[in-house]
């Protein structure tokens, strides 16, 4: 895995649009040194995620550290950020986390937040001739390799009896995947939310399998092993923010989806189709969490995604706490 960061158009966006933000109160932990010389949070995120919440639910406010905002289409760059140091925390699912797990990058699982997997979701055009998973043999289909697309790629045509050389698989970023889907040069786009509302509320495509059933509906605030040793206090106080902004959200619906739909720059019919079908909620990282990833790695391994079986145990993170 590269080492090399190319920023993304909107990353660059991100980055010269004002990537830190500032305010308030050092937090008690960090002491007196944090009001001279405060701490930097580099946190990664991709479309839709966290800096969106975090800023409409005023979530931001009274921070005792800056955060330095990058923003990524997947989670395959994201995962490579996180591997050369580019970011110390960021979101990402629970199957590309396994594929960096198995990939060296030294990161841990401090906080999991599960939802509907509906929208992870494999797509086919409006007039597709294609109707189940079944008929996905022989035909092309494009998503991010180690994504949780491909995730449900595989699950949704292993489910109806195929195997993983039953389909021709073709590795593009989001907005390439999408092209080639409109464009007619793949049969089938696996994806997740946002793109998946938005493909749909567009007219763009129709569901053809959901992840709903197949997937555990698991996704992580990662964070690499260098900034939970330097930066605990930090990332405990960014979790309980982002876990509180999620209340906050759930119990404001309307309100949230709206401002969503501005921050990213989606329409205001798929931020709240992808926000009120995906029920998302952060949770402890106990038992039956780490027994479904650790059967999403098994699955991985299985189909030869990752060379050698993963042990999930040791790579949770299980001291940082929740917001009550």
């Amino acid at each position: 895995m590269s080492h090399a960061l190319r920023p993304t158009p909107s990353r660059r966006r991100f980055l010269a649009g004002g990537s830190v933000l500032a305010a308030g109160l050092a937090l008690p932990a960090l002491g007196a040194h944090a009001q001279s010389s405060r701490p930097v949070l580099k946190a990664g995120d991709q479309k839709g995620g966290l800096r969106a919440l975090l800023e409409a639910a005023g979530a931001l406010d009274g921070l005792g550290y800056d955060i330095q905002w990058s923003e990524f289409p997947a989670a395959a760059p994201l995962a490579e950020a996180l591997n050369a140091g580019a970011v110390d925390s960021g979101p990402i699912g629970d199957a590309p986390l396994i594929f960096a797990l198995a990939a060296g990058t030294r990161v841990k699982a401090i906080g999991a937040n599960r939802s509907d997997a509906y929208g992870t979701a494999v797509l086919v055009r409006p007039d597709s001739p294609l109707r189940s998973a079944a008929d996905l043999k022989g035909r092309s289909v494009a998503t991010n390799r180690g994504s949780i697309g491909h995730f449900v790629t595989l699950k949704a045509i292993t489910a109806a009896g195929l195997q993983p050389g039953d389909v021709n698989l073709r590795f593009l970023p989001p907005a390439d995947a999408k092209l080639a889907l409109t464009q007619g040069s793949v049969d089938a786009w696996a994806t997740w939310e946002p793109y998946t509302a938005m493909a749909e509320t567009a007219g763009h495509a129709r569901v053809l399998v959901s992840g709903r059933g197949l997937l555990p509906g698991l996704s992580y605030l990662a964070a690499t092993d260098a900034a939970i040793a330097a930066k605990r206090p930090v990332l405990q106080d960014f979790l309980q923010r982002v876990s509180r902004a999620q209340q906050w959200a759930n119990r404001n619906v309307a309100g949230y989806s709206a401002t969503l739909a501005r921050i990213i720059g989606i329409s205001p019919e798929a931020a709240r189709l992808q926000f009120e079908r995906r029920q998302q909620a952060w949770v402890p990282i106990d038992e039956r969490v780490i027994a479904d990833q650790q059967a999403t790695a098994d699955f991985y391994a299985k189909v030869g995604l990752i060379k050698a079986p993963l042990q999930v145990a040791g790579t949770f993170d299980r001291g940082f706490a929740l917001a009550g």
